[in-house]
């Protein structure tokens, strides 16, 4: 009697993945760096790549790997045989050979492939930092690996440990090609020359144009990128000495600013923001200031000090209501409250304190007043506050609303440095990726070794997802596309996403008939039309999904 036997295999975006995977020669590099040790069933290559995988597709914690993975390799409600050899003391060993190997060999390899094979233009880097936040104890003896200790959290929690997390990425699709770990307590000032300097041995040249924040503007940072013939785009920093000369000169006399260049609110429909661009002396090293007028920040600045100078007199009223009470009761006091009050505001807001003298009669002796009692005069002080704005200093203080200083040794023209200074925050929108749709942190290891060499595989999967968003996104303007209805309920997306398309691809799955241990049949379900046309985008060949066969998660070399 013939044993039919039906399966149900996961597929959804991983197909895709290991696309890239493949076309990145993942395999291959881990193989080269990593051997597969004696007695050992799987290649520490095949788990990091399916590791890769995970971090992509599920960012399941590393004990959760095995039940994500059964889906796939073993089918829905089956026994996880197969995904049983990703155990977490498996992906654990891993790590730590990972964590062993030369890791800077293997990104320079990985950054190399990726852009050769995707013709990545390197003339304009982007680098920023952020804090890996570390919840819970963590081992802190190994030497070797970066130090997890609490340091300037930037996500707001100063009671934690961390490491800090340092990207570059390019202007070309935003793709990250490379990144560094430090020290928990280690300040951003001082990650700029070490990481200059690997980008100038991974490139293979000095004369790209590296962009960060204003934590690259010291004079040390500035001197040995353009003391070895790189070039820098920042921002001044607003307690500079150019820059409060500057705010004081408009505050007197008005500057003759140059239309640079306009773009559409995001925010606001039917409305541009307007960039003017000023340039005046240089720094006493020679290097370009130039000055930039945003109409949006002007708003904004403007919104910000009328907000808080409302804030500030709400809180007057109610300081007013608690004078000559308990701790108030004095000039002093009241002094000292009045300047906590109006911080930041105190050429705005004039405050003045009113004193008022009472001549009154008061009892000499303690207890209730009688016949007999003997009464004093003496003075009581009160004391109350008024306020009122200085229009005038209003007036000139709004002459500096929506300026913002770069600082540039480039001979580009003032308007194409503010143009590749403001795709910075394409960069912090990588970070925003690692923390919230890759899950970076919390992490689920004790080691510092394990947690700097998963670090890296995240490295890889945000060069991925990369990757597969700026070939649709690209393609999809080769093509005319406008906007692809990927999104829930068919909505449509300008400009898709990993997350829109995980979403969009979740329902693909391989059917397998068996008879007698056998397959007879296997068939792809759910992909349509709108999935084929997704993947000529994405650049990943229609046969990927229309070849699958049983074991076709496991990477090869070849």
């Amino acid at each position: 009697m013939e044993n039919i036997e039906a399966k149900v295999k996961t597929v959804d975006v991983l197909p895709m993945v290991w696309h890239y995977i493949d076309k990145l020669e993942l395999y291959s590099i881990f193989q080269k760096y990593i051997p597969k040790p004696k007695n050992s069933k799987l290649e520490p290559a095949q788990v990091l790549c399916m590791m890769v995988t995970n971090i992509i597709c599920a960012t399941k914690p590393l004990y959760m790997v095995e039940e994500w993975l059964a889906d796939y390799t073993d089918g829905l409600s089956e026994q996880p045989l197969n995904a049983s050899l990703y155990n977490d003391d498996q992906l654990g060993r891993t790590t730590d050979r990972l964590f062993d190997a030369d890791r800077a060999s293997m990104l320079t390899e990985i950054s190399a492939k990726a852009i050769e094979i995707y013709n990545l233009e390197t003339n304009q880097i982007h680098n920023d930092s952020t804090s890996v936040t570390l919840i819970g104890k963590y081992n802190i003896e190994d030497s070797a690996s970066v130090k997890l200790t609490q340091g300037f959290n930037k996500d707001h929690r100063p009671d934690c440990k961390q490491i800090v997390f340092g990207l570059n990425i390019t202007a070309d699709g935003y793709v990250p090609i490379s990144f560094q770990l430090f020290d928990g307590n280690r300040t951003d000032d001082t990650t700029h020359i070490p990481n200059w300097q690997e980008l100038s041995d991974m490139l293979g040249k000095e004369d790209f144009i590296y962009v960060a924040d204003c934590k690259l503007c010291s004079a040390e940072n500035l001197a040995y990128i353009a003391g070895n013939d790189g070039i820098f785009i920042t921002i001044l920093p607003r307690n500079r000495v150019q820059v409060k000369k500057f705010y004081e000169q408009l505050m007197d006399n008005p500057v003759e600013w140059q239309d640079a260049y306009s773009v559409p609110n995001s925010r606001k429909k039917d409305q541009l923001i307007v960039y003017q661009t000023h340039e005046s002396s240089k720094t006493p090293e020679g290097y370009r200031i130039i000055w930039v007028h945003s109409s949006s920040k002007e708003v904004q600045d403007r919104n910000r000090r009328e907000n808080r100078i409302k804030k500030v007199e709400q809180e007057l009223e109610e300081l007013r209501s608690g004078l000559n009470k308990y701790y108030l009761k004095t000039k002093d006091r009241i002094q000292d409250a009045v300047d906590k009050k109006c911080k930041g505001v105190k050429d705005i807001i004039q405050v003045k304190i009113v004193e008022e003298k009472q001549i009154k009669k008061v009892q000499t002796t303690c207890g209730k007043p009688g016949p007999k009692t003997e009464y004093r005069e003496a003075e009581i002080i009160t004391y109350d506050i008024k306020w009122q704005i200085d229009d005038e200093t209003v007036e000139k203080k709004s002459r500096t609303d929506g300026i913002f200083p770069l600082i540039t040794n480039s001979e580009l023209e003032a308007s194409k440095v503010l143009q590749i200074y403001k795709e910075q925050p394409y960069l912090e929108k990588k970070m925003n990726t690692t923390k919230s749709i890759l899950e970076i942190a919390p992490v689920f290891l004790k080691l510092p070794r394990r947690i700097e060499a998963i670090t890296f595989l995240y490295f890889v999967a945000l060069m991925i997802i990369s990757l597969i968003e700026r070939n649709i996104r690209r393609n999809m303007q080769i093509e005319g596309s406008e906007k692809l209805p990927i999104l829930p309920q068919g909505m449509n997306t300008k400009r898709p996403t990993w997350n829109n398309l995980n979403y969009f691809f979740r329902n693909v799955h391989l059917s397998i008939i068996e008879v007698n241990g056998s397959i007879q049949s296997s068939t792809v379900k759910g992909f349509t039309k709108l999935h084929e046309k997704i993947c000529r985008l994405i650049e990943v060949p229609f046969s990927v999904y229309q070849n699958l066969q049983n074991n076709w998660w496991q990477f090869d070399s070849g």
